[in-house]
Order: structure tokens, then C-alpha cells, then sequence
């Protein structure tokens, strides 16, 4: 019998988790853990993601400060912004919500941002620690799913998994956080794309398939093997006139077919999207940690 994966369960255990540690590390050190959150214009679903990112700093003791601009704002001004808080000893997170206006170069931004505060692991610097196998921060949303995979008991060790897409935010950092020499990680990984040929092949072998495509119910029953944990990443309006709103969310996976074949599976909404919030808290705990050991160091 399928078991469904409950992120929001899961990430209630690891907030709670890490808000002992924000507590006991503030009692230690004297230090706040920091989030500056930059938001350009007023897309609804990213005003309300960082309404939720808000709740959970509050929730958590976590200090945060957030910077909304209009869509007029010019590159230097936000250029100028994250500098400031690159040099800012209260803040030791820096998330510019995505996407930008067009106007302003994302690359570029993304560049400025400190290493050192980049708790959505989005910098270059930050993918090519986690492609050598260093120490870094890892992006969320696939750091949210390796901890979905191990609270739920889900062996990844030497399993074949297969991504369905390849994006910069999931697929690619996806890829490498399992290819990790580590519990973790050790995993045969299969990378599938818009270019593949016959993506059924690719799935149909896999143990585990994470579907990041961002097309509605795009896997289908027939793409998966009997037993198969399946990871839906997806989050997709469909029109739906019956529906209060006028639209359903529906993710990358064909969720009443496929959860009657898999051992596991993460619905939409409730699998993935908690996580990725959560390990962003994750990081900034982890930052402030890293920034009260260097000045111990330094004194």
C-alpha cells in the first residue's frame, strides 16, 4: 500500500528541531540568526511565499527584515542593497525573490551576494562547492527533498534515481547532492530532459523518480515501475471552473494513478513545498553558526 510522504509533518519535526537550537545558540552566543529577504514587484505567489518565509523566521526566533521595491527599481539600486548587507553583522541570510523584472540582470545579482550569505545556494560559488563534494550551502528545494527521503526511511544509498528536468534551482543541484560520497548520497543518477528521447525508458528503471518539469501531471502510471518511490516537485494552476478559486494545483506527477502503483509518494500541495522553506531556515541557522565560529576564531 502506498504511503504518502507528509511534508508538512516532516517539516514541523525539523522546525521544531531547529528552533531548540536557534534558542540554545542565541542563549550561547548572544547572536540572532539573520534573513533579509529582497522582493521586486507584487507577483502574488511570491508576495505570499515570503509571507510564509516571514512566519517561519517568526515562529523559529529568527530575525527578519524584509526589503520590497516597485518593478522601476534599477539594477544599481539592488546591486547597492545586497552590498550593504553583504557588510551587515545582523544579517546572515540574503534571498532575492525570483524571478526579477527583466531590467535587472538575475546572474549579476546573484554574483553579489556574499558566499558566506548565500542560504539559497543559488551562487556559483556555492554549485561548485557542492559538485567537489565541499562543504556549502545546499539549494533548498533538493536539500528539502533528501531530508523528505530520510525521515521517511527512504534508503537512497545505491538506488537509481531518476530527475525529470534539469533547471538550475532543482535538477542540476539535485543531481549532485546525490551523487555526494555520503548516506545521502552514492546513488546512480539519471537526468532526464526536454531533449531525451524516451523518457519512459529512463523512469520506468528507476527506484526513485523526481519529477521537476514543471508541465502538469507529466508522469503518468505508465512511466513507473511497481514499488517505485516517486517525488513531485511540480506546483501547477490548471483551470478548473468547479474549483472556488477558479483553478486546481496540480504537480508534475498524475497523482491518483501513479500513487496506485509507487510505495511512496508526495502529494501537491503538503510534499515538497514546506521543505524548501524550511531548509532555508535550515541554512540561516547554519550561517549565523558559521559567522559566531569565525569571530571566536578572530578574537
Amino acid at each position: 500500500m502506498t504511503k504518502i510522504i507528509d511534508g508538512k509533518e516532516i517539516s514541523k519535526i525539523i522546525r521544531a528541531e531547529q528552533k531548540e537550537k536557534v534558542e540554545l545558540f542565541k542563549k550561547n552566543t548572544g547572536i540572532t540568526p539573520g534573513l533579509a529577504v529582497v522582493l521586486v514587484g507584487e507577483d502574488p505567489a511570491s508576495q505570499a511565499y515570503v509571507r510564509s518565509k516571514r512566519r517561519a523566521c517568526k515562529n523559529m526566533g529568527i530575525h527578519s527584515r524584509d526589503y520590497n521595491y516597485p518593478t522601476t527599481i534599477s539594477e544599481l539600486e539592488i546591486l547597492k542593497l545586497i552590498s550593504e548587507l553583504n557588510e551587515d553583522d545582523e544579517i546572515h541570510g540574503i534571498l532575492v525573490q525570483l524571478p526579477l523584472p527583466k531590467h535587472i540582470n538575475e546572474n549579476k545579482v546573484l554574483l553579489t551576494i556574499s558566499p558566506d550569505k548565500d542560504v539559497d545556494g543559488f551562487h556559483p560559488q556555492s554549485l561548485g562547492k557542492l559538485v567537489i563534494g565541499m562543504e556549502t550551502f545546499f539549494s533548498c528545494t533538493p536539500f528539502g527533498i533528501i531530508k523528505l527521503l530520510e525521515y521517511s526511511g527512504i534508503e537512497i544509498e545505491g538506488k537509481h534515481i531518476c530527475i525529470v528536468g534539469r533547471s538550475n534551482i532543482v535538477g542540476k543541484p539535485m543531481a549532485n547532492l546525490l551523487l555526494r560520497k555520503d548516506k545521502t548520497g552514492n546513488a546512480t543518477v539519471t537526468v532526464c530532459h526536454s531533449r531525451t528521447k524516451d523518457i519512459t525508458f529512463h523512469t520506468k528503471q528507476a527506484d526513485i523518480v523526481i519529477a521537476a518539469i514543471g508541465k502538469p501531471e507529466f508522469i503518468t502510471a505508465e512511466m513507473i515501475k511497481d514499488g517505485a518511490v516517486v517525488i513531485d516537485v511540480g506546483i501547477n494552476r490548471v483551470d478548473n471552473a468547479e474549483a472556488e478559486r477558479g483553478y486546481i494545483l496540480v504537480g508534475d506527477v498524475d497523482f491518483k494513478e501513479v500513487s496506485k502503483k509507487t510505495s511512496f509518494i508526495t502529494p501537491v500541495p503538503g510534499g515538497v513545498g514546506p521543505m524548501t522553506i524550511t531548509m532555508l531556515m535550515y541554512n540561516t541557522i547554519l550561517s549565523a553558526t558559521r559567522y559566531a565560529d569565525k569571530k571566536r576564531l578572530e578574537n
